[in-house]
Order: structure tokens, then sequence, then C-alpha cells
């Protein structure tokens, strides 16, 4: 079974696409990760599985792999933890839902609940640019996500409470625009701590 989710990455200070691809096939049972991902992108098979486990799920016995595209791209981070989650069930039959208008973002842990992640504003502006309706993010970042205008933004804690919201439970709340930002229009998303690597010329523009 082949799955497709979508997914942001952020680059300097922009966020740019990812196609998260999940492919369950009969071999020996294990999880390969590929499409550059770094050491902490790697690490995202132990913590989904374990997630996956721990929310509820059954974990395949047959040979899982995962495509981050375009795998010319580094992929940095745990923020494709909850798309490769949602990708798998999606590929096992364990969730029907519609994604192909909807961005997932998230790390998980052990145990199925969604921690924050970093560059979530400049992630959701690329998204909205594309085109993109919705967005599913954790609840950490839904105070830096209500500067976002122009889709709506789902904030949760766990991973079963997004499956359930895909899954059709009850509505969730959309996460609301900040009505104290007067200021809206000078946000850019421009912001040096969202920027990866580059750490000496960083450092010359903070000195001055």
């Amino acid at each position: 079974m082949l799955a497709r989710v979508n997914s942001y990455g952020v680059g300097g200070i922009d966020g740019y696409a990812v196609s998260v691809e999940i492919d369950i096939s009969n071999g020996l049972p294990g999880t390969e990760i590929v499409g550059l991902p770094d050491a902490a992108t790697k690490e995202s098979k132990e913590r989904v599985r374990s997630a996956l486990k721990n929310s509820g799920y059954r974990l395949s016995p047959k040979r899982v792999t995962v495509n981050l595209a375009p795998a010319d791209t580094r992929k940095e981070g745990s923020a494709f933890d909850l798309p490769i989650a949602i990708g798998m069930l999606l590929a096992t039959e364990q969730l029907s839902a519609d994604t192909s208008e909807t961005v997932f973002v998230g790390e998980l842990s052990l145990n199925g609940n969604l921690g924050r992640v970093n560059g979530i504003l400049p992630v959701l502006l690329a998204a909205k640019a594309d085109g993109m309706k919705r967005a599913v993010i954790p609840v950490a970042n839904a105070k830096e996500a209500s500067f976002v205008s122009g889709m709506d933004v789902y904030a949760f804690t766990d991973l079963r409470s997004v499956t359930e919201f895909l899954g059709g439970a009850p509505s969730v709340p959309v996460v609301p625009r900040d009505p104290a930002d007067a200021v809206l229009g000078r946000v850019s998303g421009e912001d040096l701590k969202y920027v990866r690597g580059q750490y000496a010329a960083r450092r010359a523009l903070e000195v001055a």
C-alpha cells in the first residue's frame, strides 16, 4: 500500500514543501527513511513506531519505506514525525481521510504526545502560498500560528486526537487569529531564530 502526506521543512528562513510517501510491502520487517534525512529525522522511525503502539494502533509486520521528497533536499529535525505516522496509518488502512489539502507538522513523543517544533511560522506561510487549506500542528505552536491568516490551523496535544479529528470526530476549533497583533502586515517570518546553521553569518548580523 502507498500513502502520501503533505508536510513542510525549513530551509534558511523559508518553508518548502515535503511530500512524505509511505510504502508498505512484503519483506523483512523494518522501517527505512530515505530522502536525505539528518540524524534526528532518521530517528523518527523509532519515535513513530512507539507513538503508534502506545496510541492503540497496530504495527505492520512488513517492510516500511518512507520517502521524503524532494530527495535532493536535506531534511532536518523531528517535524516529520506526525506526517510519517499519519502516512503509516493511511497505508495500513487504519485511517481513512482526505489529506490532499492538509499540512502535518509535529514531533511525537514515545507515548504519542505532540511536541513543539521550530519554524512553524515560515512553514505555514509557505503552505498558504502553495494553496494548502488547513494545517495540523502541536498545541505548543498555536500562539505562533495565530499570526497566520488565510488557512485553517488546528492544534492538538497527541496523535490520537489528530486521527479522531481526521476520522470525523466532533469539530475542533480553529486556532484563532491573535487580536492583539495590530501589525500583522509587518510580520514576514524573517527572524534569525529560524535560520539553520550559518553561525558566522548570524553572529555578524547580531553584532552589527
